[in-house]
């Protein structure tokens, strides 16, 4: 099979925009369920700066596991860019929706 940069069904970086929203997507799902199963109604900053390098890391293993262990993939460090910006962007959103509804309350 080709790369999905090589069909013309897709554009040029949709590789890039994809590893993006699949990673906002998990931090975002993530924490929900971080709050939604501890009862609270914000992350705390460790708690933010420990999803996000977890997050990071796990995005990280996959490139790793690309580029040592499944031989037919390749590891793309630009990867590891768009899901860490995905990741940023997710915790930057959970951070402020919880905090807006967090005063909302008050």
């Amino acid at each position: 099979m080709g790369g999905v940069s090589d069909s013309p069904a897709f554009f040029e970086g949709f590789d890039k925009l994809v590893h993006c929203g699949l990673f906002f997507t998990s931090t975002v799902l993530y924490c929900y369920g971080y709050l939604h199963y501890n009862k609270k109604a914000g992350l705390s900053v460790l708690t933010a700066v420990l999803v996000t390098l977890g997050m990071v890391a796990f995005g990280g293993a996959i490139e790793l596991l690309q580029k040592y262990i499944f031989t037919w993939r390749s590891a793309d460090w630009n990867d590891l860019f768009a899901d860490t910006v995905g990741i940023c962007m997710g915790m930057f959103s959970i951070l402020v929706t919880s905090y807006a509804v967090k005063y909302a309350k008050k």
